[in-house]
């Protein structure tokens, strides 16, 4: 009575298909070294299941709940497994095990201290791992950089692996093809310089494509292997040059390049008034206008500059910009959308601080001035969108795109091909919510940052330009007007001193009668340098020096203004 066999609700498994049972010894009622409870795999077809030694009740050594079995584990036999102390913690049943784990055994666990923390719960399994053990991984803080390998961490950091990149790997892979089929064999460093990729994240991408045959290595330059490509590679090739001839610097990411614009966005530049007096210093300019340029900075939004015609409006906006190009920025050499890629470098446009072998970080990125872009007459409705090269099949960014983190002019608004009611209406959302709406050549639209400092110049009526909801969104309108007697003055001082010649207060003061009381002309900051000019050309037709006195001036003045036809007969009189 106090030894009772082996209970008969011991659940045995339908797919057993053993013709005996092994023996089980008895144990005391008290052990409960075998409990009924105790599940069977139901896909286990093993012929015998070995005897359990008894144990104690206190050791709990083994017990129906605590360590869970694989249901896919189909290895021939379960060793016994040692008593563990109860408080040891030695084997906790919280330790996750890989669904896909499939190696023949499970060796036994020898027992530790539960204060030893060997084998904790949190250590992370990769869910695809099949080796027959699983090393322990650190535990890795959720926010940290450790735990995201695909964070890309900006153009300062040299990404070593393609994940840092935050490009698909097929992207760079294809890319290498492309230029290994036009330029076929390159040593490892010019296919590095011409793809702008580290050393590590080209030996990543070699190896997957050697393997699969699209490349192989042709002797040494130096301790430098020469990858050509392969038959197969070179078929691969004129596939992809179907769809894009695209073979320059690797391109970044979306994500990355709008990230990168937002940091280094004009609405962050602070400006100060020695920074605009400095950069206005050759010009002569109210002060109050040199307090609205500054305010205007500040704001990082647009700028309407307005009145009569050579009042300095485009030498103000150029200086202008001239405030802002002293900081330096990232920009991409092309951006990467969904498989197509959009060229957003210009060296005509971005001025680089250094040559690439200068540089650390991302070679993908060109540190530069921050960019000034100026258009005039010639600007249409296709310069604002994507521009797709037929031949090459890529995109290259449009003119507010190429300003992003700069200053964008349009000089002479009003006057382009582009109606001014079509450029309003294709930017009111883009001033507005600093975001633009790009599309590609299959309709496909992409939203991209709109950071430039828009300057609108124009010597036209801005209320006949644009309607009220139009010009509440430009949030600075400068009116530039013509030029007191005293800034005339010191702006022919400067003329002169810039020409090499003498310049006289009283001839000086003769020429602003003649303008405003014979001519009935406002005076304008543009006559001084224009009037000097008119000296300098017909001194080099005579082959002389050039000299300032009242009869070069007279001149001059009849060269450059449109007089009635009598006042030319008196003159000649």
């Amino acid at each position: 009575m106090d030894t009772p066999k082996v209970k008969s609700d011991v659940w045995r498994s339908p797919l057993d298909s053993s013709d005996s049972s092994a023996s089980r010894p008895a144990g005391s009622q008290d052990s409960g070294a075998f409990k009924s409870d105790v599940p069977r795999n139901p896909l286990r077809s093993s012929g015998t299941v070995p005897s359990q030694s008894p144990g104690t009740q206190d050791s709990g050594a083994f017990r129906s709940g605590s360590v869970p079995r694989n249901p896919l584990r189909s290895s021939g036999s379960v060793p016994s497994q040692p008593a563990r102390q109860q408080d040891s913690g030695a084997f906790r049943s919280d330790a996750r095990r890989s669904p896909l784990q499939t190696s023949g055994s499970v060796s036994t666990q020898q027992a530790r201290q539960q204060d030893s923390g060997v084998f904790r719960s949190d250590v992370r399994r990769s869910p695809l791992h099949t080796s027959g053990s699983v090393a322990a991984q650190p535990s890795r803080i959720p926010g940290s950089a450790a735990a995201r390998p695909d964070l890309w961490r900006g153009p300062l950091h040299t990404p070593d692996s393609v994940a840092e990149l935050g490009i698909r790997q097929a992207i760079l892979e294809d890319l290498l093809i492309r230029v290994l089929y036009m330029s076929s064999p390159l040593s490892l460093r010019d296919l590095s310089e011409q793809t702008r990729l580290s050393f590590g994240v080209i030996n990543e991408l070699l190896r997957r494509m050697r393997a699969e045959q699209l490349c192989e290595i042709k002797g040494m330059t130096g301790n430098i292997p020469n990858i050509a490509i392969t038959n197969q590679g070179r078929a691969r090739g004129a596939e992809l040059l179907t769809l894009t001839h695209y073979t320059g610097p690797a391109p970044v990411s979306l994500a990355s390049y709008v990230q990168q614009v937002r940091e280094q966005s004009v609405s962050h530049v602070v400006v100060h008034p020695p920074e605009v007096e400095r950069a206005f210093s050759h010009l002569v300019l109210d002060g109050t206008v040199l307090e609205q340029i500054g305010t205007a900075l500040n704001s990082g939004t647009s700028i309407f500059l307005y009145g009569p015609s050579g009042t300095g409006k485009t030498t103000v906006a150029s200086a202008l910009a001239e405030v802002l190009a002293n900081d330096e920025v990232w920009i991409p050499y092309a951006v990467e959308v969904d498989g197509q890629i959009i060229c957003v470098y210009d060296p005509h446009t971005h001025h680089k601080l250094g040559e690439p072998t200068s540089q650390t970080g991302d070679a993908r990125w060109v540190l530069c001035h921050r960019p000034t872009v100026v258009v005039g007459g010639e600007l249409t409705a296709e310069m604002l969108e994507l521009q797709f090269n037929p031949y090459a099949k890529y995109y290259t960014a449009p003119v507010q795109m190429k300003a992003n983190n700069g200053v964008l002019v349009i000089d002479d608004f009003g006057r382009q091909r582009l109606r001014p009611e079509e450029l309003l209406n294709r930017w009111v959302v883009p001033l507005d919510r600093r975001i633009d709406f790009l599309t590609f050549a299959g309709g496909k639209k992409v939203e991209v940052p709109f950071d430039p400092c828009v300057v609108f110049a124009t010597n036209l009526d801005p209320a006949s330009l644009a309607d009220e909801a139009f010009l509440r969104r430009i949030q600075t309108k400068i009116r530039m007007d013509a030029v007191t007697e005293e800034h005339f003055h010191l702006i022919f001082q400067n003329i002169c001193a810039t020409s090499g010649l003498e310049c006289q207060p009283d001839t000086v003061t003769e020429l602003i009668r003649v303008i405003r009381k014979d001519l009935k002309e406002p005076l304008r900051a543009c006559h001084p340098r224009d009037l000097v000019n008119q000296i300098c050309w017909k001194a080099r037709y005579k082959d002389t020096a050039p000299i300032l006195d009242r009869d070069a001036l007279l001149a001059a003045v009849n060269s450059y203004f449109v007089r009635p036809a009598s006042d030319d007969v008196e003159a000649m009189d």
